[in-house]
Formats: structure tokens, sequence, C-alpha cells
């Protein structure tokens, strides 16, 4: 931290007078000092959980224009004939109408049923492409954390607050695309009309129906381009608030530390890890179980695989062993793979209790496994020294 004299910047007035206008330049320093470390999959989890990711609005924004310009476009002529009735109908019967009470609610109804047919499929495809704009961006996530009130978030801090609203990159870039979009429609309007000038001119004298027709194609042109602009426009845009976003969910060293202390010690979080150790060594031994030598049953209840190879190893070797439904897994997979098994109740055990997966066995075993080994070789009509 500079000291304060580096804090401030004096400006002196033309004037004899001495008078100092302080600057303070921890508005335009870095809103988390200190946050240098990147989030932890632990922190993304609990921020998407909270609604809070990355996204920019321009994608949902240009999509809605282009699915609801599509319908229009597409179900214009009907949506002009139910109007054109409509509007036929009180306009041509009008000195019929009686004003009570019940034909004014009879016709409130007509004219909400009419109006509902008429804007039900704009309204459904806007739903549409919203829900995709968003789906898009940060996959299906449903949070009602954003809704709750935090007074925890309410800091009347004056500094904070004109750094926020004039100091902050989020309004420079918000201010960026305002002045972009508003250029950007401004020219493709006026490319477009000039384009399309002699059509519009003729429009008066051009049946009313044609007129709007004309009109109609040149606001499509218009609104398409402007969408496809905002659909270039939400990539850069998008990165930056991807970036903007990491930005916010840094950590501090200390804050890194604390999460892997609670992550270490969640039993929940022990449970998982020891439950995939399980199963890895699980899956590491079935695949070992075909390359054993033999297996030692128990009979039932416990199976243990053994493998030796003279040149590269100095004593026989437990490549899987098993308990009751892992005995029998273990038991099945050598059957399957002609692996000789011996029933031999002591050592199954003993090799069970005091041997890990991967372990030579203990010179106190080496008689007894030695045969098991003669009884393979003799068997499998090996000739081999034994062990």
């Amino acid at each position: 931290m500079a000291a304060f004299a580096d804090d401030i910047i004096r400006l002196r007035p033309f004037d004899d007078e001495p008078k100092a206008f302080v600057f303070d330049l921890q508005l335009f320093a870095a809103e988390d000092e200190g946050r240098t470390e990147e989030p932890t999959e632990k922190k993304l989890r609990e921020a998407r959980e909270k609604g809070q990711v990355a996204k920019t609005t321009e994608l949902p924004q240009a999509v809605v224009v282009i699915f609801g310009v599509m319908v229009v476009f597409f179900l214009g002529a009907w949506i002009y004939d139910a109007m054109a009735r409509l509007m036929t109908y009180y306009l041509t019967g009008f000195t019929r109408f009686s004003l009570t009470e019940r034909s004014v609610l009879i016709e409130f109804f007509r004219m909400t049923e009419v109006s509902g047919k008429v804007l039900l499929p704009i309204f459904a495809a806007v739903m549409v492409a919203a829900v995709l704009g968003n789906i898009v961006q940060v996959g299906f996530q449903i949070s009602t954390h954003p809704l709750k009130f935090d007074w925890k978030k309410i800091k009347f801090d004056p500094a904070t607050i004109i750094k926020k609203m004039f100091f902050s990159k989020q309004v420079g870039m918000n201010l960026f695309k305002s002045i972009f979009k508003v250029a950007v429609i401004g020219v493709i309007a006026y490319a477009i009309i000039v384009n399309e000038y002699e059509l519009i001119m003729k429009t008066p004298d051009i049946g009313i129906a044609l007129a709007l027709k004309s009109c109609g194609i040149v606001a499509l042109k218009i609104i398409i381009w402007t969408s496809v602009i905002l659909l270039v426009l939400s990539i850069p845009d998008y990165i930056f608030q991807r970036h903007e976003f990491m930005e916010s969910l840094k950590m501090t060293k200390e804050e890194m530390k604390e999460e892997i202390k609670e992550t270490i010690g969640d039993p929940h979080m022990r449970a998982r890890l020891r439950q995939m150790q399980m199963d890895l060594v699980m899956k590491n031994m079935i695949r070992e179980v075909p390359k054993a030598d033999v297996v030692v049953t128990n009979p039932t209840h416990f199976a243990v695989a053994l493998r030796y190879d003279r040149f590269t190893m100095e004593a026989p070797m437990l490549v899987a062993k098993g308990v009751d439904s892992m005995a029998l897994r273990i038991r099945e997979i050598a059957k399957q793979n002609d692996v000789f098994m011996i029933e031999n109740r002591p050592l199954a055990q003993d090799l069970y209790k005091r041997i890990d997966v991967g372990d030579m066995i203990p010179p106190d075993l080496f008689y007894a496994v030695s045969l098991i080994y003669a009884e393979l070789y003799k068997v499998k009509g090996y000739r081999q020294a034994a062990i």
C-alpha cells in the first residue's frame, strides 16, 4: 500500500490562495485486491447453484427477435386476415350494437379470444427462443437464490457506489454495446431504406395490403440484419462476460486453504474418495485375474489370485483378492479364462488378511505357495523349477 501522499493528486489553481483537489486513486483500483487464485470446481458449482453464471444478454435478445419476426412473417397473412375481419365486424356493425353490460362483456371476450389466437404463436415462439438462448450458454439450471433478499449486499459506501457506476469494466462494456447497437441499427436502416427508396415512395399509389406488405418486407430486412449483427456481437460479449465472471470468483490464498481444508475434512467427500479408490482397485483387479497363474479359494468366502514371473519377480505377487461377492466374481473370471483354481482354506484366508494387492508374498508363506505352484505345474504339465 502506497503512502497517503501517493494516493492523492493535488492540483493548485492559478490564484494565490492555495487550494487542493483531492482524487482518491482507490476508485480506480482493483475491486478485489489479493484475489489471485483461480476459482475451484466447488466454488464454480456453488455459484452455479446460486444462479451466478457467465452469459451474454445479446444472444437471447437476437434469438427472440428472429423467432418473433419469423412467426410474424410466416403467419402474417393469417394475422392480417384475423385483424381485418375483427375490424370489419365492428366498423360495419357498430350501429347495431346496444351498449349494455352483457353486450360489452360478450364483445370483450370476443376480442380477447381473437387477440389471444393472434398473439399466442408469437408469445410461444418468443418464450422458446428466450429459454433456448440461455440454455445454449449455461445449460439447464433452476435456482431461486437470486430471488432472495440479502441485506448483506446493501452497503452505503459512496466510494464503492461511484466506482461501480462510473469506473467499472461492466459499465464501460454496456455503454460501448449501447452505442454500437444504435450505430449499427442506424447504418443498416439507412442502407436498406436507400436501397428500397423507390418501392417505399410508390406505397401511396398502391393498395393498403400491398403497401403494408412492401413496408413489412423493408422492416423485416432491417430487423433480420440487426439481429444477425447482435448475434455476432454476442460472441465477444460472452467472452468478456465469462472473463469478468471468472475474475469475480477468484479467491485469495487464505480462502483457497480454507476450502481445501473443508473439502478434505468433509466426511461425505472422504467417503466418496474411498469409494472411488475401491472402485478403481476392483477394476484393476478384475483386469489382472485373467493374467494370474492360480486362484486360491476358501472355497466360497475368500479368493486370491497369484502371478509369478521368475525373470522379473523375486516371489509370487498377489494380483487380486476378494471376499463373498468379489470372491465369486474372481472365480467366475478365472473359470472363463481357464485360470487354475485350487482350494486351500488356511492359505486363502492368510493371503487375504495379510497381503495387499500388488505385494509379494512374505517369506513364511513361500513353502505353502510353492506347494500350490507345484500342483499347478503338475496339472498344466509345466516343466519349471519350483520356487
